[in-house]
């Protein structure tokens, strides 16, 4: 990532006031539940119960951890639940505000965490039911982008072009001018342009390339494994140096094959489990027990029917929350 993040942590105050004072209301119109004042402890907790999904997004998408996401939002909450409801008009946009800079004040950390991070870096991985992955085009080359950009950027980017928030509600949030926050998305926008996806891919037929690079891979069907890659295919494995994941990215459509011969060897050895397959950060892809014990998970970025990257994360660090939800 580049920019400052330090500007924000002086000047932005997760409290909920920049230097305009207390938030002025949004031109949203607030959700039923919450157009009253919350004006009770069960009410106010049962209305941040129905907001958690949709704070947790934006919080993962800034942060590219899950876990990260959920503490950022549960802080948010606590603050929430102190604060005088007087100061609260909107309470979307409260915890919106919250949120965001909650994630850029921790931005700071994780750049630091992330250039001493062994091996490629990649998000940690989730498991999207279909309907999630039709929501928004936020896949995980875009999330590995949005790693380039300024903090600033990145939620400029990621309120406006995915959330839907309008610039005057992001330069309140920000503390900076709409004209400002406008040309922050544009320069956003630039940077990942190449990452959204240009060929929408049937889900369907995202699934029937899992399941073949799935079948070919682990039975050594190396001529089925070529003709389902790119020329310029690339494979990174994310183990963060507690597994014996590859430490660079392995590039081509030769290194990667060969890669797969050696790989092979060892799936006739020790067979992959499957546990399931599906949507990972929106791309196609599965979840599978390596080595008898090791949690993996695997996903394709398809590009014109045929893989380009491969995408394995085997840090256990990062996928607790994938062992909650579908390992038994």
């Amino acid at each position: 990532m580049t920019g400052n993040t330090a500007s924000i942590v002086h000047e932005v105050s997760p409290e909920g006031q920049g230097q305009d004072g207390p938030a002025r209301p949004s031109g949203r119109q607030a959700p039923a539940m919450l157009a009253a004042p919350v004006n009770t402890g069960h009410a106010r907790a049962a209305a941040l119960d129905a907001l958690r999904p949709r704070l947790v997004r934006i919080a993962y998408r800034m942060l590219g951890s899950m876990a990260e996401a959920e503490d950022v939002v549960q802080d948010a909450f606590l603050r929430c639940l102190r604060a005088d409801r007087d100061d609260i008009r909107d309470l979307e946009a409260w915890l919106c505000r919250i949120v965001t800079r909650l994630c850029l004040n921790h931005l700071k950390s994780a750049r630091r965490r992330r250039e001493g991070y062994v091996g490629p870096w990649l998000p940690e991985p989730v498991l999207e039911p279909e309907e999630a992955v039709a929501a928004d085009d936020v896949t995980l080359p875009l999330l590995m982008a949005l790693e380039r950009l300024s903090p600033l950027e990145r939620a400029t980017f990621l309120l406006h072009d995915v959330f839907g928030a309008s610039f005057d509600e992001i330069a309140q949030t920000l503390d900076r001018t709409p004209a400002a926050c406008r040309q922050l998305a544009r320069r956003a926008r630039t940077h990942v342009r190449e990452a959204r996806p240009r060929f929408p891919l049937a889900k369907e037929r995202g699934l029937e390339i899992a399941r073949a690079f799935f079948a070919a891979s682990r039975s050594g069907d190396i001529a089925a494994l070529r003709g389902l890659l790119t020329d310029d295919v690339r494979a990174l494995a994310d183990g963060g140096g507690k597994t014996g994941a590859t430490r660079a990215p392995v590039v081509g459509l030769g290194e990667v094959v060969r890669l797969h011969e050696k790989l092979a060897v060892l799936f006739a050895r020790t067979p992959s489990r499957l546990i399931c397959y599906g949507f990972i950060n929106g791309l196609p892809g599965f979840v599978t027990i390596e080595k008898e014990t090791m949690l993996q998970t695997t996903a394709l970025e398809i590009t014109h029917d045929r893989i380009a990257a491969i995408y394995v994360v085997q840090n256990p660090d990062k996928l607790q929350h994938i062992a909650n939800e579908v390992v038994h």
